[in-house]
């Protein structure tokens, strides 16, 4: 079962800041000489920074070929969940870690930030966690002041707290099975370094991880396997392209359980869509590191958040685009009307509608 994680009492209290270079491009690692207590007035803002990436993200945990004691950002996490002293020492350690897996010439240098945050709320229960951010750029910023009763703008340099580019928190929580770790990479194409390189983890294959995965994979593979037929035409309209890909869901949809032989059976059906879905997953699971379950517990939320992804959206080449909601995007016909203009040689979709809600 997933955990429920609240931050409302959340209070980060102490910060190891860094200066990760590239190892490559001969930039130094400069580190902290003592923690940075922060002030009482601003932990509250400080905290809110800190932890409102870590909405909504899929759970990980610490895994090693062999044993977790030889996991060293696990050790790091158990040392300083075990005594505040070493945060110091600990959080150092961490970026001297960063910087020497920082070897690729894609990586790029920037500010860490190693918080330690107490009282958040796991399951109605208050513990500790370790927050572990990394800026890659910093962008200008105003500021205006008062000197000699008049007042001055000055131009300073500084972290975005909206564009962190990759961030984790530790979890004091299933320390016996790895911890539990809420990561993310905003850039994307670094982040098998971030993830597997760095922190060395892998997701915790739950409920709404795996119907996330298989929800959101049966509807790319159905999309791409309708788009490739020789009868489909550049110009349908993605709604109807998508049909196949709301067959995928409605299983979803209809089901408590998921089993991938059932799935089989009803929506992909033929030997050769069973064979080319397998090669798909198969894909996904080597980029992942892991394989995925074949039964699972349907989560409704994550079967909706992969509704929603369906495409609803076509451009045209004369300029115009039509995005219909999801819900409506299942019958357009309801508001839609297609035909051919003989005397033009076009095509052409008539919009019924009642009012315009944009006045």
């Amino acid at each position: 079962m997933p955990v429920k994680i609240r931050f409302t009492s959340a209070t980060a209290i102490g910060l190891v800041l860094a200066k990760v270079g590239h190892p490559q491009r001969d930039e130094p690692l400069q580190t902290s000489k003592e923690v940075f207590k922060i002030a009482e007035d601003d932990q509250e803002t400080l905290s809110a920074i800190f932890l409102k990436p870590f909405k909504n993200l899929t759970a990980h945990r610490f895994s090693h070929h062999s044993s977790l004691d030889h996991h060293e950002m696990n050790a790091c996490a158990a040392a300083i969940f075990a005594s505040d002293g070493g945060l110091l020492e600990k959080g150092c350690d961490i970026a001297k870690r960063l910087y020497s897996k920082s070897n690729h010439p894609n990586i790029k240098s920037g500010d860490l930030c190693i918080s330690l945050i107490k009282d958040i709320d796991i399951d109605g229960y208050l513990t500790q966690g370790l927050c572990i951010l990394k800026s890659e750029s910093v962008v200008p910023f105003l500021s205006i002041s008062t000197r000699d009763g008049d007042l001055e703008l000055h131009t300073e340099q500084g972290i975005n707290p909206e564009k962190i580019d990759k961030g984790c928190l530790i979890l004091d929580h299933l320390a016996q099975k790895g911890y539990y770790v809420l990561t993310f990479d905003r850039t994307g194409s670094d982040s098998r370094f971030w993830v597997r390189d760095f922190l060395g983890v892998l997701p915790i294959t739950d409920s709404p991880f795996l119907t996330n995965k298989y929800a959101n994979m049966a509807v790319a593979f159905m999309e791409k396997e309708r788009k490739e037929k020789p009868a489909a035409d550049d110009a349908t309209p993605p709604w109807d392209i998508a049909n196949p890909a709301r067959d995928a869901i409605t299983y979803f949809e209809e089901k408590e359980n998921f089993s991938l032989h059932e799935f089989e059976e009803e929506v992909l059906k033929t030997p050769e869509a069973k064979a080319k879905f397998a090669e798909h997953r198969g894909r996904i699971e080597q980029e992942q590191g892991h394989k995925l379950d074949d039964s699972f517990a349907i989560s409704k939320k994550d079967v909706t958040k992969a509704k929603n992804k369906i495409r609803s959206m076509m451009k045209l080449d004369t300029g115009v685009e039509i995005r219909l909601k999801p819900a409506l995007a299942a019958k357009p016909d309801a508001v839609l009307e297609h035909g051919f203009d003989e005397e033009r040689k076009m095509k052409f979709i008539k919009i019924f509608f009642n009012e315009d809600l944009a006045d």
